[in-house]
């Protein structure tokens, strides 16, 4: 509301651009700090460096500040009506973290997360939704300020009040369908493993390995003491090398060690590897279940949404001479996209599973496409090391569980360093396990089948629709100042 009542009272045009520009990147500053950190601790680079990385992405990170305030100036100047100037406005913010994809799908409507009844919402439009509810939300109440008005409070009232009801009909939906549904019961290991070119450098490959997957043994011999598993999972990358495709004798032993693993506890177990294929690497999901001999199913699953540099380089920079300057840039190639794997549980029953690794949650498409082929359930693998400090993993796991409310489908999610979760159909985190936190977490979900939402039917709607909106609000105007 400050930022509004400030762009209320603005008049030239380059000072609301200037003074946007500038809020853009305290915003990203206070927000993102983390993930300054991030570029200097992964390029072992300066602190400095990553601060100035940074602030120089801020347009780029938050390209919404700049156009609303700029629509917002631009209209309030032609003596419009203060609903006009909200709603186009607020359309136009929503218009532009659309059409300009940001690098974390980061929205204003992820705050409403804490709210369970507020954040059922994003079931009709997604995140930006309630990102909308919210602007519109300030504009009511800096509208009541500037006109010492209760008026346009009676708009807040009548939008919270929708947003409470609808969000108290999901939940009890939601409850319903719990009831109803059998339980899979399901063991998540974070092990607080990480920096694993560290790890190989002090005791070596071989025992950097060793000491991996010997932690966790441990741990998941742990989960399965606690009661019986339907499903076992580790984080992404935690086996550092191919499976299945051995690159020495070392690896094919340790592939056996975990094969048999799966077929003595007869639990399958997910967990993140590498995947090569025809001189290609690939981030992968690997999928082994017990067969009840000493033999287990491989299924696979390779990462689609592939971070910008750290993971995938364009062709146009990926030549030798970049790479040696900048070692840090990734080499590993997309997978195919969406993909549901069957996963035979031990009552009998097959588990339609959705696969996504860190990256992958960000996206509302491919959680979209998976549901539509059948998927009862996401499982996600992350590695948030990097971003272990600040508000990292929180914002991650508040994206990731979006994509089960938006879906309407419970989600496992496992990481190395926290924060792992089990998060059902509303977006609730049943169980939680802390940043740098050495734990287990057990725990039931129930997968979905049926349920479906305006979401999925429709997609990523509102985008277009803001940007309709929009231009019917402000072209005409436009057309009347010049005739």
């Amino acid at each position: 509301m400050p930022w509004l009542l400030w762009l209320a009272r603005a008049e030239r045009t380059r000072t609301v651009l200037l003074t946007s520009w500038f809020f853009g990147v305290a915003f990203t500053c206070a927000v993102f700090g983390w993930f300054a950190r991030g570029i200097a601790a992964y390029a072992d680079a300066p602190a400095w460096q990553g601060w100035l990385a940074l602030v120089l992405l801020a347009p780029v990170l938050q390209p919404q500040f700049i156009s609303h305030a700029l629509a917002r100036n631009w209209l309030a100047r032609r003596s419009v009506g203060w609903l006009r100037v909200a709603l186009a406005s607020a359309c136009v913010y929503v218009a532009t973290e659309w059409a300009l994809a940001k690098l974390f799908e980061d929205t204003l409507g992820h705050g409403l997360f804490p709210s369970r009844h507020l954040r059922q919402a994003a079931d009709l439009a997604g995140a930006p939704g309630l990102t909308l509810a919210i602007l519109l939300g300030n504009e009511c109440v800096c509208a009541a300020r500037r006109r010492r008005s209760l008026r346009p409070l009676l708009g807040l009232a009548l939008l919270l009040t929708a947003l409470f009801a609808y969000g108290e009909l999901r939940v009890r939906e939601a409850a319903a369908r719990e009831a109803s549904s059998p339980a899979v019961a399901a063991g998540l290991v974070q092990a607080d493993i990480s920096r694993y070119g560290a790890l190989r450098a002090e005791l070596g490959t071989y025992d950097a390995v060793r000491a991996i997957l010997d932690a966790h043994f441990a741990l998941s011999s742990e989960a399965l003491e606690r009661g019986p598993l339907d499903l076992l999972l580790w984080p992404e990358t935690v086996y550092p090398t191919t499976f299945g495709a051995p690159k020495s004798e070392a690896g094919a032993a340790f592939d056996r060690e975990i094969g048999a693993f799966v077929a003595e506890t007869g639990v399958p177990l997910v967990f993140g590897a590498y995947d090569a294929e025809g001189g290609r690497e690939y981030n992968a999901a690997v999928f082994l279940a017990p067969t009840g001999g000493p033999r287990v199913e491989f299924d696979s699953y390779r990462k689609a949404q592939l971070f910008p540099l750290t993971e995938r380089v364009p062709a146009l920079f990926a030549s030798e001479r970049v790479r040696r300057m900048l070692p840090w840039l990734g080499t590993w190639q997309p997978g195919p996209g969406a993909q549901v794997v069957d996963v035979a549980l031990r009552d009998g029953r097959t588990l339609r599973v959705a696969p996504l690794i860190c990256y992958d949650a960000v996206s509302t498409g491919l959680a979209r496409e998976e549901v539509r082929r059948g998927a009862e359930l996401f499982v996600t693998l992350s590695n948030d090391s990097w971003f272990a400090t600040g508000g990292g993993p929180r914002l991650h796991l508040v994206v990731s569980a979006f994509r089960s409310i938006e879906t309407r489908r419970p989600q496992l999610r496992v990481t190395n360093t926290g924060i792992s979760a089990l998060i059902d159909a509303t977006g609730e985190l049943v169980a939680t396990a802390g940043v740098h936190e050495r734990a287990v977490l057990t725990g039931h979900v129930h997968p979905e089948r049926a349920a479906t939402t305006l979401v999925l039917a429709l997609g990523e709607w509102l985008g277009p629709v803001s940007v309709a909106a929009a231009i019917a609000m402000m072209l005409p105007l436009a057309l009347a100042r010049r005739s």
